[in-house]
């Protein structure tokens, strides 16, 4: 773990773990910064949902302007066809994943690159339009994680290191291995001073640092704050219970 070794220390003013709480205060905390989390995420997973709906919906336009006008031959319509079901399919598909973030499917476990990418590709475009470039410096190998706990966490440490920042500049999201555990450290690098314009207003209020913690502890990772870089230590995914199989 070399290149995340200098972020790991955590000396007297980083932030420390959340405070001993009951299992229900933890609970309260943990579910609060899940639903803050989802309000936060709200636009980029329904543009994810609604760029299929809108791809089938332009495509059923087309085809209706084309046989109203009487220029689709049988070859032609068949093809349309197939192309409506696959569009339908790959949406449907889409809005099940989405729901996902709400209700953690059956199986909830993805490899770290996996969970990484998928909250990098939600989060780039908002971003970036706040003055942030937010890249991935991925480490080799496959460590199989709980897609809910990357997801959640990921973005909260994306999002809180955001919103602390007082210029524009990269967010660099790197990961690592160890035996037991994937490691995702987030790091906050300002632009040099007078190559930016003034950032965008973020406009939402930023998430509760003890309320992701809680978030934290119900999901047994690990979570510490130093300035501007967030060291994210996740377990390994173990499957405890047999996957229910879908009669035929």
């Amino acid at each position: 773990m070399l290149a995340i070794d200098p972020i790991l220390t955590t000396p007297a003013g980083a932030t420390p773990p959340v405070a001993d709480a009951s299992p229900q205060r933890l609970r309260s905390l943990a579910r609060a910064a899940q639903h803050d989390i989802l309000r936060r995420l709200t636009p980029p997973l329904r543009h994810d949902m609604v760029v299929h709906l809108q791809s089938l919906g332009m495509m059923a336009e087309a085809l209706s302007a084309r046989m109203e006008r009487g220029t689709v031959d049988s070859d032609d319509l068949q093809g349309s066809m197939s192309k409506l079901n696959r569009l339908s399919r790959q949406a449907v598909s889409r809005c099940l994943e989405v729901c996902t973030w709400m209700e953690p499917g059956e199986d909830d476990g993805a490899t770290l690159r996996e969970g990484v990418s998928e909250v990098v590709r939600l989060l780039s475009t908002s971003l970036n339009f706040r003055g942030f470039d937010l890249r991935t410096e991925l480490g080799d190998g496959d460590f199989a994680v709980s897609r809910s706990a990357v997801r959640f966490l990921l973005a909260a440490a994306i999002l809180t290191l955001a919103d602390s920042a007082t210029a524009p500049g990269d967010i660099v999201v790197r990961t690592e291995l160890s035996s037991s555990f994937g490691v995702i450290a987030i790091e906050y690098q300002a632009q040099p001073e007078g190559t930016f314009t003034q950032m965008h207003e973020q406009g939402e209020a930023p998430l509760a640092w003890a309320e992701v913690q809680a978030l934290a502890v119900q999901h047994d990772a690990e979570l510490l704050r130093n300035g501007n870089a967030i060291i994210l230590r996740l377990p390994r995914a173990v499957v405890t219970t047999p996957l229910k199989m879908v009669p035929v």
